[in-house]
């Protein structure tokens, strides 16, 4: 495991980069990752590459025998390109480009421009092909699925259909013919969507242009990949990401890299009642489950950052130490923090890292070289991974098409895989988040919410899934449409009816209307947004509905299918819903349980198949007690520990 840096050597003076280097070494850093925003002092001038810098604080971080992030800074083109090639740049929706001078704001299917990356990609991929020191690459910086409207885009989204559809015809099926008048007779007839007034925008047209803009993305990072793997077969390569609403299809994307890289910027401001924060911990689990291993953090929370024009709260006292342990908890093995230095000037001035203004050492700044301390004690975990008995699908095609049109007021897809990753976490059960189409034999649990696009190879892993004895929860709004982002001409929930043992025969999309149910206990709770009206089949009823027109219907159903069973909720609750249901279901399957953690008090383990390490992270404001079963041996202490004080935002790790 390792702790480490970003650093931006072309925004200081080069006489800081000995010292920083110095400090960092002592400080305990072992990984820094350098060249994020260098195009222009790469290449100054088209053609006229200066690696002289570059090739100077390499060799100083080799001194130090500090390993190094090289990134490939391709999100930042020079001001000179967007001069002699203004094409390059994306256009928006009303045929209108941004300013140059801002990073990201390139179109990644301008020929021109690609042919700038590449050649950018070559020279350092041939000039560093050799440095030892060089542990991974970094390709772009948050690459984004944006929805271009240039010429280049058009055309290429055109040929991209018809390469995907073989002709005008097959368009026409697939996009629903005459519906609004949207008939195509020939190709040049079709527009990016997001073009016309959201109103008017063909869904089905919508959806294949959010396809596409997350497959030129992709390709993208896929040709500079090879770049790179050309001249240095042995190259770790990866890209980071935010998890932004435009991203591209995060399995897709992270399917063709060495390893997944999220930057992580937990929220540092409290609740009102000052007892917790929100927790990242969804998303961390998320970047383990692109690839089903260990992930980087790239962009690690450092200080206060920019939101909405204004400086966010500063992080309290232990969150620097502790949101990176709670990152190590859920399985990233690196995690480097954004960033050494707070700049000076440009418009992430007030996007502090660990050294401010001042250039003073501040508490953050120590904080952080006792993390480096901590960590380099952990040497146990190194070998460890986290095995789940539970999983939750995500699907990015649904996650699209619910953006697109969301289904009721307060409907949130996330939404609700977050309700049963809090459940489970409530409980202290590892979760992992994976595609529809992942192995989920070794899973106990796969919890599958609003699975709204019908895709074939999905459908068939869920029945597999169930006939082979697992237990699935899946949720309203699910089969709804198929691939082209038609509805289908069915009872909901169309080809999973028969999973479920049930149908919906109608619903009523409530928004911020509350209801109630009553479960098979006598337990009522609320629930709002969506609710279905379901008839049973072979199914029962889990809960019912306890007011309003559809008192006495379902709300939530079992069916028991072939060797398995399957849930289904057709509604969405308040958490204490999802605390019991899922509590229920955990003592059903055989999952183990912690009873009574302390609010904001995340449990996760580690094992090598020998040892278990379960790590205690207090993501609260207040100090807790936690005893333990029996005296556990401290990784933190190194002793024994028959029971856990955690301050606010600090970390135990015991061997059970």
């Amino acid at each position: 495991m390792k702790i480490g840096v970003d650093y931006y050597p072309e925004n200081w003076d080069s006489k800081l980069w000995h010292r920083d280097a110095e400090i960092m070494a002592k400080s305990g850093v072992q990984l820094v990752r350098i060249g994020g925003l260098g195009w222009s002092g790469l290449e100054p001038r088209m053609g006229q590459f200066n690696t002289n810098w570059l090739d100077e604080i390499i060799k100083i971080f080799n001194s130090f025998s500090m390993e190094l992030v090289l990134c490939v800074p391709t999100n930042c083109p020079p001001l000179w390109m967007y001069d002699e090639h203004p094409e390059i740049m994306r256009t928006n929706s009303e045929g209108t480009k941004p300013e140059k001078g801002y990073i990201s704001k390139y179109c990644v299917n301008s020929p021109i421009y690609r042919a700038y990356a590449k050649r950018l990609t070559e020279m350092l991929a041939k000039r560093y092909s050799r440095v030892p020191c060089i542990s991974a690459w970094q390709i772009d910086h948050d690459i984004e699925a944006y929805q271009c409207c240039c010429p280049s885009c058009v055309d290429k989204f055109r040929k991209w259909l018809l390469d995907r559809y073989e002709n005008m015809q097959n368009i026409n099926i697939a996009m629903g013919g005459d519906a609004f008048g949207g008939y195509y007779t020939d190709i040049s007839q079709i527009r990016p969507p997001v073009m016309f007034p959201k109103e008017w925008r063909d869904p089905s047209l919508s959806l294949e242009y959010m396809r596409f803009a997350s497959e030129s993305a992709i390709e993208f990072i896929r040709d500079l990949t090879i770049t790179i793997k050309k001249e240095i077969p042995q190259a770790k390569v990866t890209t980071d990401t935010t998890l932004s609403k435009t991203v591209p299809d995060i399995y897709k994307l992270y399917a063709m890299l060495d390893f997944a890289s999220y930057d992580n910027y937990p929220s540092t401001e409290m609740y009102v009642d000052g007892e917790a924060v929100g927790s990242n911990a969804f998303y961390l689990d998320m970047m383990r489950g692109i690839k089903g291993d260990k992930f980087w953090i790239m962009e690690q929370l450092s200080g206060s950052v920019v939101k909405k024009n204004h400086i966010a709260p500063s992080p309290k006292p232990g969150m620097i130490k502790g949101y990176s342990l709670q990152a190590i908890a859920h399985g990233a093995d690196t995690v480097l923090h954004f960033r050494w230095r707070t700049p000076l000037c440009g418009p992430d001035m007030f996007r502090h890292g660990l050294i401010g203004h001042s250039n003073i050492p501040s508490k953050r700044f120590l904080e952080f070289v006792d993390l480096c301390k901590t960590v380099s004690g952990l040497n146990a975990l190194d070998s460890t991974e986290i095995i789940s008995d539970a999983a939750i699908i995500y699907s990015p095609e649904c996650d699209r098409a619910l953006k697109l049109q969301p289904q009721s007021e307060k409907f949130s897809y996330m939404g609700q895989l977050k309700k049963f990753h809090a459940a489970f976490a409530g409980f202290g059960a590892n979760v992992d988040i994976v595609p529809p189409t992942a192995d989920l034999t070794k899973y106990k649990v796969v919890v599958a919410p609003s699975l709204y696009i019908c895709e074939k190879k999905a459908s068939e892993n869920l029945y597999r899934y169930v006939v082979q004895g697992g237990t699935l929860v899946m949720t309203n709004r699910s089969g709804v449409k198929d691939t082209n982002n038609k509805c289908i001409m069915e009872a909901l929930p169309t080809l999973y009816k028969e999973l479920i043992g049930a149908e919906v025969r109608d619903y009523d999309p409530i928004g911020n209307g509350e209801r109630s149910i009553k479960d098979f206990a006598g337990n009522i709770f609320a629930c709002r947004s969506w609710c279905d009206i379901i008839e049973l089949t072979s199914a029962k009823a889990y809960a019912e509905y306890d007011d309003d027109l559809y008192k006495g219907s379902p709300a939530v159903t079992m069916n028991r299918y072939c060797s398995g069973v399957v849930y289904y909720v057709g509604t969405v609750c308040d958490s204490d819903f999802y605390e019991s249901f899922i509590g229920n279901i955990m003592k059903q399957t055989g999952i183990p349980k912690l009873k009574d953690l302390p609010d904001g008090v995340e449990v996760t383990t580690r094992t090598n198949g020998i040892d278990e390490y379960i790590f205690f992270f207090n993501n609260s404001g207040n100090t807790v007690d936690i005893p333990l079963p029996k005296a556990m041996f401290s990784l933190m202490s190194r002793k024994d520990e028959e029971s856990l004080e955690l301050e606010a935002f600090s970390m135990e790790i015991v061997r059970k």
